[in-house]
């Protein structure tokens, strides 16, 4: 538990250099004033909460200094904390069991980390005894294709890929009926990076989607979103298309390690509800963990 715990606060230290750590200069022992409000306002907003996710927050804890009366800034550190656990759901339980195979549709744009991930969902579930099938249906780029089967042979694990330019819809109906065939527990099906601005790859993302239910009814069971930590704000933007496009339900931050923007959490679950199920602390499979809240919260406020 105790690593568990350091691989949170050495995953989150980016962000917690960059602007959390700066709370205990900030909260110090004066007085609460304007400038407390302004100070603790910009480092908000500089921590990527977003704008309507600042000033909610801002409003709930003058509202607290007025309740209870508080007068010095140091006092506000705990007020701070508990606002920002009330704004992070704790995932839910993964109930795939019902399925079987459990088809779970992974999407997201060029460069966010989409195809490594699966690599990391794949070892976390064969962790959990699932027959695990990847699906490589981005044939738009030769270089995902490679990736993916590369990744296969290092967890050893069996992988459906299409040629490349081929229908990507095509090969996830072939991974699907493949998975039936082999009684395989859980199937991830890479997806062609999409530029969220392009209409007409969004729509053949829909038709993916359309193809998955053709191949199994009811299918697919899960869109999983891969977002890149590290653009921030920016990352609202795109996870508001593929939730239009194919009614995205869970969200997986990517380099969470890597970014100093960890603050985007807060905005994606107060903006999309929808709920952050993992995250990636690190570059190897075995770093990717169910997302925690609390863990989150103390990793950015606590060195």
């Amino acid at each position: 538990m105790i690593d568990l715990i350091n691989k949170w606060k050495q995953g989150l230290e980016r962000t917690r250099k960059a602007t959390f750590g700066r709370l205990a200069a900030l909260l110090g022992v004066s007085e609460i004033d304007d400038s407390t409000w302004e100070d603790l306002e910009a480092l908000l907003l500089q921590s990527d909460l977003g704008v309507e996710t600042t000033q909610e927050i801002l409003q709930s804890l003058r509202q607290r200094v007025q309740r209870e009366g508080l007068t010095k800034a140091g006092e506000l550190k705990q007020a701070l904390r508990e606002e920002l656990l009330k704004r992070l759901d704790t995932p839910p339980i993964l109930d795939l069991d019902s399925h079987q195979p459990a088809v779970i549709l992974v999407v997201g744009v060029n460069g966010s980390g989409k195809t490594t991930t699966i690599a990391k969902l794949a070892q976390w579930f064969r962790n959990q005894n699932k027959k695990v099938l990847l699906v490589a249906a981005d044939t738009f780029r030769a270089a995902a294709v490679d990736q993916l089967q590369v990744w296969a042979e290092r967890l050893n694990l069996p992988i459906v890929a299409g040629q490349p330019n081929a229908d990507p819809g095509a090969v996830t109906f072939d991974g699907i009926q493949a998975a039936l065939a082999r009684k395989t527990d859980i199937v991830l099906i890479d997806t062609a990076g999409r530029l969220h601005t392009r209409y007409n790859l969004m729509e053949e993302l829909k038709k993916v989607h359309r193809v998955a239910g053709k191949a199994l009814p009811g299918a697919p069971h899960a869109v999983w979103l891969v977002l890149d930590a590290t653009t921030g704000q920016n990352a609202l933007q795109q996870a508001r298309a593929f939730k239009e496009a194919v009614n995205v339900n869970g969200i997986i931050l990517a380099k969470l390690d890597s970014s100093a923007r960890g603050g985007m959490a807060f905005a994606i679950q107060s903006v999309l509800g929808i709920p952050i199920l993992f995250v990636g602390l690190g570059e190897t499979p075995s770093d990717l963990e169910i997302f925690d809240p609390e863990a989150f919260v103390q990793g950015i406020l606590e060195g």
